[in-house]
């Protein structure tokens, strides 16, 4: 099975494409740059998505219809909703919302044009599987995150939880905002700017996801602070720990 991995960071993507070697594959298609070939003994295209939906939506359609993919993995970071979650905690997608998307009054607000569905969800099998690599992560984590770093950011014991995502092109860093999203949608855990056009993607292909998002604020006022180091020093570790316990590596 041939998997596509994404990423909105190019330090998202850095490690795992170092893991790859030196035999992968560079291909150039539309300013992206897909690399392929293999990741811990499994079949691979990994490439930086670029950031929001239209430009996550472009690239999974690369991955389908050019590349072949039969699965699809979007890793990156989000934005807290849930009060529960804190910086260094894990959502793994159950349903992903378009937040931004309003067809009213010929649509429910949400709602996908022709499509009827106002969330996509993903395949609770495959959400088990995320989450159980995740807390295999999470229980070595210290082997790839010194505890310095990591108590920096207020990181002391991270979780990970299964919980809805909604995306949007809007970067969420004001608390008046952030309360008028829980409003409308209640069950989000956090917030992002490409998973749900992903999976609008992979829903019309028939292609299983898994969206799995390290939180890295709060998405309020204090969200844009350290913002870069902490994709850095922190998320791109989480995604090359993740993956690679998700694929066996």
């Amino acid at each position: 099975m041939k998997i596509g991995i994404m990423g909105a960071m190019t330090e998202e993507i850095a490690g795992l494409v170092d893991a790859m070697g030196s035999r992968r594959e560079q291909v150039e298609v539309g300013r992206r740059t897909y690399h392929v070939g293999e990741l811990y003994g499994r079949e691979v295209v990994i490439v930086f998505s670029r950031w929001g939906k239209v430009a996550a939506a472009t690239t999974a359609t690369e991955l389908l219809a050019r590349h072949g993919v039969e699965r699809m993995i979007f890793t990156g970071v989000a934005g807290a909703v849930s009060p529960a979650l804190r910086v260094g905690d894990v959502v793994v997608g159950s349903t992903l919302y378009q937040h931004d998307m309003n067809g009213s009054p010929l649509f429910p607000r949400h709602e996908i044009p022709l499509l009827g569905v106002s969330g996509f969800e993903t395949e609770a099998s495959a959400r088990r599987e995320a989450a159980l690599a995740v807390e295999r992560f999470l229980a070595r984590r210290r082997e790839w995150i010194p505890d310095e770093v990591a108590s920096e950011f207020g990181i002391a014991a991270p979780k990970v939880v299964e919980g809805a995502i909604a995306s949007g092109d809007k970067f969420f860093a004001d608390g008046a905002e952030l309360g008028e999203l829980r409003g409308r949608l209640p069950d989000v855990a956090c917030v992002e700017m490409e998973g749900a056009a992903v999976a609008q993607v992979c829903h019309e292909y028939g292609v299983p996801l898994t969206v799995i998002r390290t939180i890295s604020d709060a998405a309020d006022e204090g969200a844009p602070v350290d913002f870069a180091r902490f994709v850095r020093e922190i998320a791109s570790r989480y995604s090359l720990g993740v993956v690679r316990s998700l694929l066996g590596g």
